[in-house]
């Protein structure tokens, strides 16, 4: 019974074996030189530049047709649309989102520093425009509050209140001594001119397949940086809430100047605008819990927005909020769209940087959240055509006085939620703005402006729960970490543009430390695999006798080549200068020594590495036995010790697996050190360098009569069993001497 036990486990033994894969290779060892020479051949380019340059513009019926899709998606889907199964729920979609789209047109209009009614002119003509041009089905483009927000900031200082003052103005009120409709005309002018030049830089960069530049903005700068422009953003709603009146302010400081205006008004606030506001902040709060908490029950969201906009319209003018209590109300809207009208290019100079930041935020936004939609519903967006759409949307409707615009995440989340398929859904919502603009957009002439300021606020709560980010980033990635808190204090102490420009530099700046401050590491082998490994991590590594195997996760250029050398030179326990003074010193010694027969001894100093590894020596036997470098015993000082030339290193491996490019000041520094170290007799090699770093390498010139090809190998490996056989080879010729 025990003997067919054993049988039965041996059997499975067997099987295990034989289900495991098995990779066994024999080959000659590889250098480059033999490579080029048996291996690979490259192939031969007969194409001139005239003929690539031909074929690239030549022109046909496909080529036209492709061009012709990519530049308008529309006409890709739009003829093979399933309208029985599509249709419903883009109208459905289309209608709830539109629903919300209209209060956000009119609230964000505030943040830009505009007439409300602009707000639906940017609520129509981008959202009618993308539907042609956009690649992703379910975002909803149209005013979104960081971006009306920078818009409103450089609206305020190019047109501040303290140029329109009335001379012959009386009364107390603020307001009477500002000539508001010559103020506000001249900050729709600033505003339509800034979204012109951000649609253009947008077009221009999406033309030249700049759609990566996104990937800059990574993704703890972006959540840090909409954190704080929601944090300005509340603040700038703070006196419509309270009913007081203060001056905008924009730049430097400005949420903290903004704050202490508010509270130094603080006792001048208007009672009946607070009560309404906070009763608006209330019930919009709890349709947001309860959609959240019942939305795969309910069929659509509850429209709080709307709900809000139609009430307190209705309170406000059936007990004449304006008249009788001073509530500020939005006050006309025209009928009818405007015509089309040129910017004023006078303007320009002084908005190129602002309009850059606008566009690259606005951008990042759109495709970002394009994204997340397209990867969760299985189709692709096209990154440069999102910017060319993008840029369209925002270039064309600024003739007809609309401000910057992008995706909103609240709408896009009730588009998607609500069942929308295609763009379709985006044009209904357009078309419903459309109705309100040209038929009843008197209608909301009484709204109060704290209504718009609850609705704003409210749609900010998500926002602020990306703080939430703090300590996972804390427990996963301090510099992410850095990153995100840079951003958010940058921008809301320095202002949004200032502050996405030292957030973006610092983001910057952390990829050029990580890449300056590389992980070094000595390799050793891990027996009966092909596996290098850490040796200061993993027990089973160990080094091979005489050969230290140097490995950096870094490329080598400029900024960190003096300190890979270093590095280097620390991690190996052999500085090259040193063995240098220490042998010219033996020499001075065996000449004034009396006792000839002594074996020659060579000095090699090392530093605090008091790590015992193993050791396999050339027939690859692990002997437990010290790696060369020895403990510190006086503190910081160093210790020479006396090596016999057997048990010395005799070759360096440079793994370059990680490296992906070099530049002229790293090969000069790499073709320094290898003759450092031949001065002194130990050999350096280099292992995993790729094609493309080998071609740059040639580039440079890297190679010479001394420094050939035969000096690079594919794989550690290789290095390893070519620097042994040279070793022992130099061993024989010398015993045989």
């Amino acid at each position: 019974m025990e003997q067919e036990e054993e049988e039965v486990v041996a059997a499975a033994a067997r099987e295990d074996e034989d289900s495991q894969l098995i990779y066994r290779i024999e080959r000659p060892v590889y250098n480059e030189t033999l490579i080029q020479a048996q291996l690979l051949k490259r192939k031969e380019d007969t194409t001139t530049n005239c003929q690539k340059l031909a074929e690239k513009f030549q022109c046909s019926s496909e080529k036209a047709k492709a061009a012709a899709l990519s530049f308008m998606p529309i006409l890709s889907w739009l003829p093979s649309y399933p309208v029985k199964k599509y249709l419903f729920s883009d109208v459905v979609s289309g209608l709830s989102t539109g629903v919300v789209q209209l209060p956000q047109g009119l609230a964000y209009a505030m943040l830009a520093a505009v007439p409300p009614v602009y707000g639906l002119y940017s609520s129509f003509y981008p959202v009618l425009l993308y539907t042609f041009f956009g690649t992703s089905r379910h975002i909803s483009v149209g005013t979104f509050a960081v971006i009306s927000l920078m818009i409103g900031g450089v609206a305020v200082r190019e047109a501040p209140d303290s140029m329109f003052m009335n001379i012959n103005a009386t009364g107390s009120n603020a307001s009477d001594a500002i000539n508001v409709e010559l103020r506000d005309k001249s900050r729709v002018q600033v505003a339509v001119m800034v979204t012109t030049l951000a649609g253009l830089i947008q077009i221009v960069l999406g033309l030249l397949r700049f759609g990566f530049v996104a990937i800059y903005l990574t993704e703890p700068l972006v959540r840090g940086f909409t954190t704080a422009a929601s944090m300005h953003v509340v603040i700038s709603q703070l006196k419509y809430l309270l009913g007081v009146e203060t001056q905008r302010y924009s730049g430097f400081l400005s949420a903290i100047y903004s704050v202490k205006a508010v509270l130094s008004r603080i006792t001048s606030t208007n009672i009946a605008t607070f009560l309404l506001g906070l009763g608006c902040i209330i019930f919009l709060y709890a349709i947001k819990v309860l959609n959240e908490r019942f939305k795969k029950k309910l069929p659509i969201p509850i429209p709080g927005e709307i709900i809000v906009v139609i009430v307190s319209t209705g309170i406000s003018y059936g007990l004449s909020l304006s008249k009788q209590y001073k509530v500020h109300v939005v006050g006309n809207i025209p009928t009818g769209l405007r015509p089309p009208a040129a910017p004023n290019i006078s303007l320009l100079p002084n908005l190129v940087t602002d309009s850059f930041a606008i566009a690259i935020v606005g951008f990042s936004m759109d495709v970002s959240l394009a994204k997340i939609f397209a990867l969760k519903h299985g189709y692709s967006v096209d990154g440069n055509q999102e910017l060319i759409a993008l840029g369209l949307c925002n270039f064309i409707s600024s003739f007809f006085q609309t401000f910057a615009v992008t995706c909103s995440m609240s709408r896009s989340l009730v588009q998607e939620s609500t069942g929308g398929k295609t763009q379709i859904a985006g044009l209904l919502a357009s078309l419903l703005v459309l109705l309100v603009v040209v038929a009843v957009g008197f209608v909301f002439e009484p709204l109060p402006q704290t209504a718009l300021a609850a609705i704003i606020m409210v749609n900010l709560i998500g926002m602020f729960k990306q703080f939430r980010d703090i300590p996972s980033l804390w427990r996963t990635s301090k510099i992410e970490l850095a990153i995100w808190v840079v951003a958010f204090i940058a921008s809301v102490l320095l202002g949004l543009d200032y502050g996405l420009l030292v957030a973006v530099t610092f983001a910057i700046l952390t990829v050029i430390y990580r890449t300056q401050s590389p992980k070094t590491s000595i390799l050793g082998h891990v027996a009966n695999t092909g596996l290098y490994c850490d040796v200061d991590e993993y027990e089973e590594a160990a080094e091979y006798e005489g050969i230290k195997i140097f490995h950096s996760n870094s490329s080598i250029y400029f900024a960190n080549s003096d300190l890979y050398v270093n590095s280097l030179k620390e991690k190996t326990g052999l500085n090259p200068e040193r063995l240098q003074a220490a042998r010219k010193a033996q020499k001075k010694r065996k000449k004034t020594s009396s006792d000839q027969s002594s074996p020659l001894k060579i000095c090699a100093t090392y530093k605090d590495e008091a790590v015992t590894h193993d050791v396999l020596s050339q027939s690859h036997v692990a002997v437990d036995q010290k790696n060369g470098q020895f403990g510190d015993r006086h503190g910081d000082s160093e210790e020479a010790v006396f090596l016999e030339p057997f048990s010395t290193v005799h070759s360096i491996i440079l793994d370059w697996t990680s490296a992906t490019f070099i530049d002229s000041v790293g090969a000069k520094a790499i073709r320094q050190v290898i003759k450092e170290y031949a001065a002194v007799d130990v050999r350096v090699v280099i292992a995993g360098c790729n094609r493309n770093l080998l071609a740059e390498l040639d580039t440079l010139k890297f190679f010479t009569q001394d420094l050939t090809t035969d000096f690079l190998f594919p794989t550690v490996h290789d290095a390893v069993l070519h620097c042994q056989h040279s070793h022992l080879s130099v061993a024989a010729v010398s015993d045989m001497t």
